[in-house]
């Protein structure tokens, strides 16, 4: 879990993970769904449909999908919780 730590404890890994993390990736899923919707004709406003899927669920679960990949717990609040206690 080296690689999931090292992120997690990160400057960017703190912010994501805050509650100002949360809606910014609330609005990153909302642009990207607007943009694909916007050119759902075209392979990238296709791309950008799917896309939205990750940010969106990450801020309306409160997950965070990078900690996952790399090994680490799923659930932002654990994540907060493990900075705290380490």
């Amino acid at each position: 879990m080296k690689w999931a730590a090292s992120f997690n404890r990160s400057a960017f890994g703190r912010w994501i993970n805050s509650p100002t993390g949360r809606m910014f990736r609330l609005l990153a899923g909302l642009c990207f769904l607007v943009a694909g919707w916007t050119f759902h004709s075209h392979p990238l406003g296709i791309a950008a449909l799917a896309w939205s899927f990750f940010p969106l669920s990450a801020a309306i679960f409160n997950v965070c999908w990078i900690s996952l990949v790399l090994g680490g717990p799923f659930s932002a609040a654990a994540i907060r919780r493990q900075q705290q206690v380490g």
